[in-house]
């Protein structure tokens, strides 16, 4: 882990972050015109703190909690999974994708055979049932990706970024930590390694090469704090660590946008043509 001070790591509050998410979150998914949330349970922190804050948001009654395994799945991701829904007074249904991802596989020659391909697979497949389940329950997909993540652009296009809103895509993954300390996240969760749970022995920062904490500080430093990389390098971030994260960051900017609309008319969607989110409601 990198050494620094205080002062140059994230450090939001998290009894204030708790509060402003809840109203937010409230107010967002309101002016929708719907009143429930779904959320999809893997087990580990960020989608527990996330049902979390919707339970507190929405009541726990307009909540609707879902673990969906795939093959290879751990088995304590799905007992994670009911502390977590337990914590938020949620009950927990389970929906089994293992067959769905078989049959995906059997359709596309070579994904199986792919551990990346097949984790893609795995995520979009849960993702349309999140989906489905917000049509049949008229109710928003709350997402669970932190801004550690999104920068770093490791989750699946389509698949676990999908959502209707992500109260945490602000906080970084140790803020997040922070955040789910406040909120009763059970102990077993906070402890757990991360992981996406797409395949046996999968953890987040044995795919990424570094840990959560010391991309988080390179992280706040380098875009929050506009420093430049030169000076991070001289100040004992290893310049390895530190290219290994921009080349991250630029690579994934793709993945922060909607798709680019080709423009070849004066009045063109995304561009001059732009409404806010809540028009019309």
């Amino acid at each position: 882990m990198l050494s620094a001070s205080a002062g140059d790591a994230p450090g939001t509050d998290p009894v204030a972050a708790a509060r402003v998410l809840e109203r937010a979150l409230r107010d967002e998914i309101h002016r929708t015109g719907l009143r429930r949330g779904v959320v999809g349970l893997s087990g580990g922190i960020d989608s527990a703190v996330s049902l979390i804050l919707g339970a507190r948001a929405l009541g726990a009654g307009n909540m609707v909690a879902i673990a969906l395994p795939v093959r290879g799945s751990s088995p304590s991701s799905l007992e994670h999974a009911r502390l977590a829904a337990a914590a938020a007074g949620v009950e927990l249904r389970v929906t089994d994708l293992a067959g769905v991802g078989d049959a995906l596989e059997a359709a596309l020659p070579g994904s199986g055979a792919d551990r990346v391909r097949r984790g893609n697979l795995a995520a979009r497949a849960r993702m349309i049932a999140l989906y489905d389940l917000s049509a049949a329950e008229r109710a928003m997909v709350i997402g669970t990706s932190n801004k550690t993540e999104i920068l770093l652009g490791y989750s699946t296009l389509w698949g676990d970024m999908a959502a209707g809103v992500q109260p945490l895509g602000d906080l970084y993954k140790c803020e997040v930590r922070a955040l789910a300390r406040v909120l009763g996240v059970p102990g077993p969760i906070l402890a757990k390694a991360p992981s996406a749970d797409l395949w046996d022995g999968q953890t987040d920062e044995g795919e990424l090469g570094f840990t959560y904490d010391d991309a988080d500080r390179v992280l706040y430093q380098w875009l929050d704090l506009h420093r430049r990389p030169e000076d991070l390098v001289k100040a004992g971030v290893p310049e390895a660590l530190f290219k290994a994260i921009h080349a991250r960051v630029l690579g994934s900017a793709f993945k922060r946008r909607m798709p680019l609309v080709l423009k070849v008319s004066s009045r063109t969607v995304s561009m001059e043509y732009r409404l806010p989110r809540d028009a019309g409601t």
